[in-house]
């Protein structure tokens, strides 16, 4: 993960510049912030990934509007994007920026309000001007005013200076100032010391159909670069060291939970033997898992568009019923339409998995904030008594095991399985091991080949819903299979023969027995960290409030507090082992990004007094944030 840090090739600093003092750091937390049209999420994502190349450890939180354009100069339309890095193990993207770079006044306004005192300032002076800094309410010059003397501001006219950069690009002014963001992106890479070569390669692949343009945003980057080696501005640069010690040995890449996720879906289709099918229909922000398997033929991957939400699952649902790993992806609204095949596939008991990308609702509510507020949605969401599993990922890297784990309970126990992922984990990203092929499960399943039961005449016949006695799985017959022609559909079926059937003790057999082998599913117990064993309170959360958790649970045992924590990746079914856990605390308090669903299902399974600590931001929560809340149930 290592790789050599350099100044660009082509524009060396001048004998002359002055010498610069190096300062080491074990983190630092930046924020890039601009109109939605500035490229904030491409320099963020650039940064990024020349940290990963470096060795560091990282977590990031990528923050835009839901409007493609969204009005430019306004609140409303600025767009960041945070990361962190260090030379440990980190958890979340961080609480606070120690660096913002404020491409102009509608940027500044948003995000100054985030910054610790003494906190490192960047702005774009060329921005602010008067009907700028007036459309976002700002009276005089905020870098004039004295209102951000808290804070080391650096005036830079990145506009001018990217500009003057690339006069003999032969690019029209307007297409040069586009290239700022690349400057700036430039001047940071030379004060952390990030490598160059990855980010160049980059923008040239990106460009390479139009090569003028390529090179100038690479002469741009070079600037950026060069402007902080020589201007006296900036006399100091920082040092973050790889986190070599805090990963594995191993290959790594960086890596977003959409991406990881994608991932985990081909990785399970090799390893039970089946193609992928994926019926969907475009969704924020779940569109990025279609894009990415479309790219993915090679792997015997098909997707499929669809015109709608119903028919992207009904399609999936019929590729199950074919023979094929069947995936669909959606965000909460989606859900909402998909909800009664979803009980269609818990009728058929079919293996299909639903995998929602949780965002701010309800309706169209917030497309690019995130939320954890889908979680009765898929427990209980549909007529009747539907029940389905429900696993949840932790962070960015591990969609790629939950996507496994979701294709292992849906192949096993023939069932349509909800994976529950949100936007935050979706768009954040952080290093991944790529694992070896012997450490994945075998996911590879038995199709029905012939008869199953013997009738009292002797006869040898095919029984669709004559269960495996362990799992209660019924069999699963491909549609051309010789002697294994069925009826499918949504009307109750008897026991066995699958014939449709009105008989009321049959139904009630047929729903215990859906919702006993659902029950049934073998999940891991619940892991107590518990470095003491003498802890009182106990937080317990789900999903991706596992990174501000265990970084708010690290703070607070540093300070010297007894707290335990554990985190389910099950919700349905529970660990085997939740309530003797839950049991052994004086308090058990739940974070979560909704008003308390998981506390809800727990207090009425285990009649535990769970405490809910919520909130529906949009936002994750803050490590800072969630040591306060701990802290006061410790000393109440």
């Amino acid at each position: 993960m290592t790789s050599q840090v350099s100044s660009p090739a082509d524009q060396q600093p001048s004998p002359g510049s002055p010498a610069k003092e190096v300062r080491r750091l074990e983190r630092v937390i930046i924020r890039f912030a601009g109109d939605s049209g500035d490229g904030m999420q491409l320099t963020g994502d650039r940064f990024t990934s020349e940290t990963a190349t470096f060795g560091n450890d990282l977590s990031t939180l990528p923050n835009f509007p839901a409007e493609i354009r969204a009005p430019a100069g306004t609140l409303p339309g600025v767009s960041s994007f945070q990361l962190h890095f260090a030379d440990h193990d980190i958890l979340t993207p961080g609480d606070a920026p120690d660096v913002l770079v404020a491409m102009n006044p509608a940027a500044l306004k948003a995000n100054i309000g985030d910054l610790p005192r003494g906190a490192e300032v960047i702005v774009n002076t060329d921005e602010f001007t008067k009907r700028a800094m007036a459309k976002v309410g700002y009276g005089a010059s905020p870098l004039e005013d004295g209102s951000l003397d808290a804070y080391r501001v650096h005036p830079v006219p990145l506009t001018t200076l990217t500009i003057e950069a690339l006069k003999d690009s032969g690019l029209a002014r307007r297409d040069a100032e586009r290239a700022k963001n690349m400057f700036a992106l430039g001047l940071l890479s030379w004060m952390y010391h990030r490598p160059t070569e990855g980010t160049e390669s980059f923008l040239r692949k990106k460009f390479a159909r139009k090569p003028q343009v390529a090179e100038a945003n690479v002469a741009a980057f070079r600037a950026g670069w060069n402007f902080g080696e020589t201007t006296e501005d900036f006399a100091v640069s920082y040092e973050v060291a790889p986190a070599s010690a805090a990963f594995p040995p191993g290959t790594y890449r960086n890596i977003s939970g959409n991406l990881a996720l994608s991932y985990g879906l081909i990785a399970a289709s090799q390893q039970a033997d089946l193609p992928l099918y994926l019926g969907s229909y475009p969704i924020t922000p779940a569109s990025d898992i279609l894009h990415e398997l479309s790219r993915h033929k090679n792997f015997g991957v098909r997707t499929f568009q669809a015109e709608d939400e119903i028919a992207g699952i009904g399609a999936a649902l019929g590729a199950a019923f074919g023979g094929a790993l069947a995936v669909t992806t959606t965000s909460g609204p989606g859900v909402a339409l998909k909800s009664e095949t979803i009980g269609l596939a818990v009728s058929l008991e079919l293996p299909l998995l639903i995998v929602d990308i949780q965002r701010g609702g309800p309706s169209t509510g917030l497309p690019t904030k995130t939320e954890q507020a889908d979680l009765l949605q898929a427990m209980y969401g549909r007529n009747g008594e539907a029940p389905v599993p429900i696993v949840a990922p932790a962070t960015p890297g591990d969609c790629f095991t939950a996507a496994l784990d979701a294709a292992r309970i849906a192949l096993t126990y023939r069932t349509p399985v909800f994976l529950l992922s949100d936007g935050y984990l979706a768009n954040g990203s952080e290093p991944w091991r790529i694992p070896e092929p012997d450490e994945l499960p075998d996911l590879r399943v038995r199709f029905a080949s012939g008869p199953n039961h013997t009738t009292e005449a002797g006869t040898e016949v095919f029984w669709p819903y004559k269960r495996d006695p362990q799992t209660l799985a019924r069999p699963w017959a491909v549609p051309g299979t010789p002697g294994l022609e069925h009826r499918i559909g949504g009307i109750e079926k008897q026991d066995g023969t699958g014939n449709i059937s009105y008989d009321p003790a049959n139904h009630d057999f047929m729903v215990r027995t859906r919702q006993a082998k659902v029950d049934g599913i073998e999940v891991p117990d619940a892991l107590v960290d518990d470095p003491t064993g003498d802890a009182r309170v106990l937080v317990l959360g789900w999903g991706s409030t596992y990174g501000p958790i265990t970084a708010a649970v690290r703070r607070l045992r540093a300070a010297g507090e007894k707290v335990a924590q554990t985190h389910l990746r099950h919700i349905n079914p529970f660990p085997g082992n939740l309530g003797e856990v839950l049991k052994r605390y004086d308090k058990v308090v739940v974070p979560e990004m909704n008003l308390g669903q998981l506390a809800t299902l727990l207090r009425a399974r285990y009649l535990v007094d769970a405490q809910s600590f919520t909130q529906v931001t949009g936002l994750p929560f803050k490590a800072e944030q969630l040591a306060t809340v701990l802290k006061e149930a410790i000393d109440g």
